[in-house]
């Protein structure tokens, strides 16, 4: 994945929170992430089964906590500039990945509003709670934003094996940002019905995020901001996404893969919804919850 060397980076897009403190560290509030109820039922102890992904659905349905942590002083704006900068530091790809994304759904989506992307270490407040870095990166309907310690990245690779590179890592920025395009059109209430399996209204929303992270993928390079996406990227993006399935997560912890227990969608159907996005980059094709045939 290349940037475009000449073009501007928007860094009023992210909030660098990195290096701020925040007093509890407990999942809260509707947080939806890439990962988060499985991870954190792994992490969480709780046994790991159907009573540890109780728990945690239970700690998701707690009151929003409107306190949150103000920017700490960041350079990004000094240090990304341009697509250069993003082609050689990885904060900045992060900020340019960002920006493709999000102009992109501003001309896909009328009516389109942006949101923030938070960068934070070890844990943060936000308008849905406090969450730390094990339920990794997670989108908080509350206030619109996506929050992302960085560290993630290094996680998918060492923890769960992920090949890596960057277009892995933009593939989890993109699949954040189906979430608010989901919480924009009204769809994102479904995943909040408490239900698991591989048929329930939680893995169509995540799967759907999936397909709307290959929309992005599809249109990446008439944003201006990427001009060279290759099928060696997007099979980076695929490899992502079947590291984050609920099979693989669930075998990686040594325990036998429970559908019953899906959350999130097998790695599978991830890699299968994130390519039709792709082949189709029409957010139309992605409506999961039309079909059975998940």
């Amino acid at each position: 994945m290349k940037f475009n060397e000449r073009a501007r980076l928007d860094t009023s897009q992210i909030s660098d929170r990195r290096g701020a403190k925040t007093a509890t560290a407990a999942a809260g509030g509707g947080l939806i992430g890439l990962v988060l109820l499985v991870i954190a039922a792994l992490a969480g102890g709780g046994g790991g089964g159907v009573d540890g992904l109780g728990d945690i659905l239970g700690q998701l349905n707690a009151q929003p906590n409107s306190a949150q942590q103000p920017a700490v002083a960041s350079d990004l704006a000094d240090r990304c500039r341009t697509g250069a900068d993003a082609n050689t530091e990885d904060d900045c790809r992060i900020v340019g990945v960002v920006n493709s994304v999000q102009e992109l759904w501003g001309e896909v989506l009328p009516g389109y509003k942006p949101a923030t992307t938070v960068f934070f270490s070890g844990s943060v407040s936000t308008a849905c709670g406090s969450a730390t870095s094990a339920v990794g990166p997670f989108y908080c309907p509350a206030d619109s934003t996506i929050y992302i310690d960085l560290g993630f990245y290094d996680d998918l690779r060492r923890r769960f094996g992920a090949q890596g590179g960057p277009f892995a890592e933009a593939y989890v920025i993109a699949h954040e940002y189906g979430h608010h395009i989901q919480n924009l059109t009204g769809v994102l209430g479904r995943s909040r019905d408490g239900a698991t399996g591989p048929r329930s209204n939680a893995v169509r929303v995540e799967l759907q995020a999936d397909c709307y992270a290959g929309v992005w993928a599809a249109g990446a390079e008439r944003t201006g901001l990427i001009e060279d996406l290759t099928n060696a990227d997007i099979l980076d993006g695929l490899d992502a996404a079947a590291t984050v399935g609920d099979d693989r997560i669930q075998e990686s912890a040594g325990r036998t893969p429970d559908p019953h227990t899906f959350s999130h969608g097998s790695s599978e159907q991830r890699q299968r919804w994130f390519t039709v996005g792709y082949d189709t980059g029409d957010p139309r094709a992605c409506d999961t919850f039309a079909t059975n045939n998940l």
